[in-house]
């Protein structure tokens, strides 16, 4: 077992719990904007770390290393092992944390190099992997070679602003580092994983592979145009790079659509959360346009605060990030854990379909709880455009929709906690060699 301790599951596992956590930060930074005692601007500087680097990257890395994992090879314990890439990435992000709670920029930059040590380290490893994966189980591998790119450029960034190398005001230097991150990296990489998990769950290919390849090309040039966009301080070059992100969203979206409609699946917690990530994506895109015209008029139509743009920033960390996240998480574990339990092909699809009978238990109230409580934050930020944020209204609102969100968060915890307890005893008895069955009896 010690082999397995830093698997590809530990990774995610790890991830989600730094996901839980920085999310009860977030509404704690929430509950205290909508009253009016915001918290200090560090303390959302250890929510968004803690979210992008500790949580979704995290899930994310460990989701590349699963899909690019030889899953039925006897040697996969020891290669599936990475000690060091775990506390690089996670020792970094605590010293990180650190920095910035004391205000110590030079130790969040060098917290920041053990952090990007540690992603060139599982990228070391996915590369290694995907020269004889790429054509069965990942395609597309210049796609995910660019999104690690932006992780590590995006990386370097953030820790040349922290040493002062980079003066943060220059260029938007700031917008960069995150959309690099986020954009560059967390989108490109999930939306990839949409494309290759989705057929998957629904059990039929993509109903136009010609689409999968446009939207493959034209989401890069979207991105790199809009991170160029944020380097020139040029909102007119910004609002055309979400067009073309708008379209081929669009493309993708209508393609992913087709592919269920042609499908004999019922549907399922894996197929509908990123089934619905995709509205999400799309509400978020057409937002951000509407952002930047608004910024282009003067004085801008709309009065735009620091509730708003939680809102508009959540529809993506949220609707989109948590819907796919959670939409992988309800196929990949499953499917892990019971390949790596039951060794007869027969036995394992029997405990696989308890493990995803379990995952697809409350989906509905999961789906539904998480996309209300999402939209409930939009709806919070447009009242403030009428209503005083102090009002009974605001804070109801607020409420409600904090109860919505860790209702879906803490039913998806409880099933991941039950489907990793549940072990196939059942099946342990059957699979014991002979002589081990003589000295039980």
């Amino acid at each position: 077992m010690r082999g397995r301790s830093y698997s590809p599951l530990t990774f995610c596992f790890t991830g989600f719990t730094w996901l839980t956590l920085a999310s009860i930060l977030g509404l704690a930074i929430l509950i205290g904007l909508v009253r009016g005692t915001p918290l200090p601007s560090w303390v959302r500087a250890l929510h968004v770390h803690a979210v992008l680097i500790g949580g979704v990257t995290q899930i994310i890395l460990g989701g590349f290393l699963l899909l690019v994992s030889p899953s039925y090879s006897t040697d996969r314990r020891e290669s599936d092992s990475h000690p060091i890439t775990f506390w690089a990435l996670n020792g970094g992000l605590i010293g990180m944390l650190v920095g910035l709670w004391l205000h110590q920029n030079l130790v969040v930059g060098g917290a920041g190099v053990v952090v990007i040590a540690g992603f060139l380290s599982v990228i070391r490893s996915l590369w290694i992997r995907a020269q004889q994966a790429w054509n069965s189980a990942v395609s597309h591998s210049w796609y995910y070679a660019l999104a690690l790119c932006g992780l590590v450029s995006g990386s370097v960034c953030g820790t040349l602003m922290a040493w002062g190398i980079i003066p943060e005001p220059y260029g938007y230097v700031r917008l960069t580092h995150i959309h690099l991150v986020i954009l560059g990296f967390i989108v490109l990489a999930l939306i990839g994983i949409m494309h290759d998990i989705l057929p998957r769950v629904l059990g039929t290919p993509h109903a136009n592979p010609k689409l999968v390849r446009l939207t493959t090309i034209l989401l890069p040039i979207g991105v790199c145009s809009l991170i160029g966009g944020f380097l020139n301080s040029a909102v007119p070059v910004e609002m055309v790079a979400g067009v073309i992100l708008l379209a081929s969203v669009g493309l993708l979206t209508g393609n992913l659509f087709r592919t269920w409609l042609a499908s004999a699946h019922t549907g399922s917690a894996a197929s509908d959360h990123l089934l619905i990530s995709t509205f999400f994506l799309l509400f978020t895109i057409v937002l951000g346009i509407l952002v930047g015209a608004n910024h282009l008029s003067r004085p801008p139509v709309l009065p735009y605060g620091t509730l708003h743009l939680i809102a508009y920033t959540h529809m993506a960390f949220v609707g989109f990030i948590m819907n796919v996240i959670m939409g992988t998480f309800s196929y990949l574990l499953p499917v892990s854990l019971a390949t790596a339990r039951v060794t007869n092909q027969k036995k394992r699809g029997i405990y696989l379909d308890q493990l995803t009978s379990m995952m697809n238990r409350w989906r509905s109230v999961q789906i539904a709880t998480l996309s209300l409580g999402t939209m409930g934050l939009g709806i919070l930020a447009a009242l403030t455009w009428n209503v005083p944020i102090n009002s009974l209204t605001i804070q109801t609102t607020m409420w409600i929709c904090l109860t919505l969100l860790l209702t879906s968060i803490v039913l998806f915890a409880i099933k991941l906690s039950a489907i990793v307890a549940k072990h196939p005893e059942h099946l342990t008895a059957q699979q014991a060699p002979p002589d081990e069955l003589k000295l039980t009896a």
